[in-house]
């Protein structure tokens, strides 16, 4: 596989790629506005494994994320943010 080079790309390209990368960074922006809970989920997962510091972060994310209760926990944190 040949090494990526920026300037392998035309003036052209690399304006459109400019352009994509922008567009990319506000769509994702407005999607995160108006999903709360995806910041809530990052944080609630990054806050426990600071605290908890697992050795196995994989099993810590698994088991994280597949806790039956953590819909609610972080609808709770919508609601009542503290």
């Amino acid at each position: 596989m040949a090494e990526r080079n920026i300037g392998a790309l035309s003036p052209e390209q690399q304006e459109k790629l400019h352009h994509f990368k922008i567009k990319t960074r506000i769509a994702n922006e407005k999607y995160l506005r108006s999903h709360p809970e995806v910041e809530m989920l990052l944080s609630d997962f990054l806050r426990n494994v600071f605290l908890k510091r697992p050795t196995d972060i994989r099993e810590f994310a698994a088991d994280h994320f597949s806790d039956p209760g953590l819909s609610e926990k972080i609808q709770a944190q919508i609601e009542y943010p503290q």
